[in-house]
């Protein structure tokens, strides 16, 4: 009885160890993040919609890799052309990161590259448009706003 005990003690160690050796590091503010969509974002939605992603490029720290391909993130829609009179663009950002089965709130400062003005149709020639959509499974490249402690 004592020795298995022991062993389940010796188990739950090792696990606690494995688990916590994880955490304790700190991704600088202006780390890169390199998300993919999971679903369409649309420059009418309204500000506040939330959308899924998932990290498209792993994320190393001194050599580390701290968030591999695949980890869930959640983003947000900042401003939008929600209606005919906006002047605004669409702008996105991430809002949390699924790390250890726990949410973390994150701040990145907008997407790069996320704007489209103009559109091209079938036959090359570019128009302007009200509204587009950002296709599920568009890489989109965020940089944290402040540190990220994991």
């Amino acid at each position: 009885m004592k020795r298995r005990t022991l062993i389940w003690i010796g188990i739950a160690s090792l696990a606690f160890l494995t688990v916590d050796g994880s955490f304790g590091i700190t991704i600088p503010a202006g780390t890169p993040l390199v998300v993919r969509t999971l679903h369409g974002i649309s420059s009418i939605d309204a500000p506040g919609t939330r959308f899924p992603a998932e990290l498209a490029k792993d994320v190393v720290v001194n050599g580390k890799v701290v968030l591999p391909v695949g980890t869930k993130v959640s983003g947000q829609v900042a401003t939008s052309k929600r209606t005919h009179t906006s002047s605004q663009r669409l702008s996105v950002d991430i809002t949390d990161v699924q790390v250890g089965g726990r949410s973390l709130p994150i701040k990145t400062a907008g997407a790069i590259g996320l704007d489209q003005s103009t559109h091209k149709t079938r036959r090359g020639v570019s128009v302007s448009t009200y509204s587009y959509q950002v296709p599920s499974g568009r890489r989109i490249e965020f940089r944290l706003a402040q540190p990220l402690n994991l």
